[in-house]
């Protein structure tokens, strides 16, 4: 079957409207993939557009989106957008302890559903507790080279993959960026998976 990733920060408000939506609309696993959006902006000289002159309008449809996809009212954390680095550092850690799926839900939910700024350390290790992880292991991890290099190398593999925001779903080695297009990257799921071909009765055999 093709390798499915979702890249994702924890920053970013379309990538908690994907997560949410990612388990109802793919039949099998999808790989989860922290990295920094704040580094992915510096490999390809963007930035993020909620510090432009579409703050607004890109508030709005959010909101809108919510209410389509029936989920909570969002609160928006104040301030926002800010430095989510600490966070994204808690979700590599909390994804080698396999801990990672809930720790991204409970923090992207605590952001966008409480109102609760990431940029706070107290507040991602509040997340990290809630999901049965140590504050004090979460915190140290926070500051382990090992897991500073293991988001940036993550980061940089993302941006050569072609991954230049988030949320970004990529299919088999497809990248399918924005929360607007998940079903996209659906349908070109199934149309490999179509082109593949039911399996053979020898690979049947070994289930």
């Amino acid at each position: 079957m093709p390798q499915v990733s979702f890249y994702f920060d924890l920053g970013s408000p379309y990538a908690y409207l994907s997560a949410e939506r990612l388990g109802g609309v793919f039949d099998d696993p999808v790989k989860w993939q922290p990295v920094s959006l704040g580094a992915l902006f510096k490999l390809s000289g963007r930035s993020s557009w909620a510090l432009g002159e579409h703050r607004s309008d890109g508030i709005a449809e959010i909101e809108r989106r919510v209410r389509d996809y029936r989920l909570p009212p969002i609160r928006w954390p104040d301030p926002w957008p800010s430095n989510y680095l600490m966070a994204m550092r808690a979700a590599t850690f909390a994804f080698a302890s396999r801990r990672g799926h809930e720790f991204t839900l409970q923090a992207f939910r605590d952001a966008f559903q409480r109102g609760r700024d990431l940029s706070i350390p107290a507040n991602v290790l509040d997340a990290a507790e809630q999901v049965g992880l140590d504050r004090d292991a979460v915190h140290a991890a926070t500051e382990d080279p090992l897991i500073k290099r293991a988001l940036r190398e993550a980061t940089d593999a993302a941006h050569q993959m072609g991954v230049v925001g988030v949320p970004t779903v990529v299919v088999d080695e497809k990248p399918f960026w924005g929360d607007d297009c998940l079903d996209v990257a659906v349908a070109h799921l199934e149309e490999l998976t179509a082109s593949a071909g039911p399996p053979s009765q020898n690979r049947m055999n070994e289930h």
